[in-house]
């Protein structure tokens, strides 16, 4: 069984959920990256902030990137998958939930990321159809 830990990127970082969204923005730029995990002071996963979040719901909406905390657009549900579960489970959860990207945790701490791609690699290409058509459609 081909595991979540076996296809993520190692070494993600996270943006603080005390750091503005232009922190965030800063970091999304250094590292060539759309989307960042938002950690709290004790490591764990609080939530997702992605470059169009910062543009839709923050500088849209008139927020101040360089006063608006991250936690602020990592409300909600925290979807992440256990570094453990399977690839079927990583594609079972990104079609749930409709997201390209999700954080992996071990012992309620993170400790990679997948994209959609790192799924495509790992799956036979009927699968990776599906995925793909799920994330395409609302």
């Amino acid at each position: 069984m081909v595991t979540a830990r076996q296809i993520m990127t190692k070494g993600t970082q996270c943006v603080g959920e005390q750091e503005t969204l232009g922190d965030a923005a800063r970091t999304m730029t250094r590292l060539g990256v759309g989307a960042l995990p938002v950690c709290g002071s004790d490591d764990e996963l609080k939530g997702m902030v992605t470059d169009r979040d910062i543009v839709v719901r923050a500088l849209g909406a008139g927020k101040d990137p360089d006063t608006t905390k991250a936690a602020e657009l990592a409300q909600g549900e925290v979807v992440f998958v256990r570094a453990d579960d399977s690839v079927e489970e990583v594609l079972r959860t990104m079609t749930r939930h409709k997201v390209r990207r999700l954080p992996v945790v071990d012992d309620h701490r993170l400790v990679g990321m997948i994209a959609q791609a790192d799924v495509a690699r790992a799956l036979p290409e009927p699968r990776v159809g599906e995925l793909l058509e799920a994330l395409s459609t609302e």
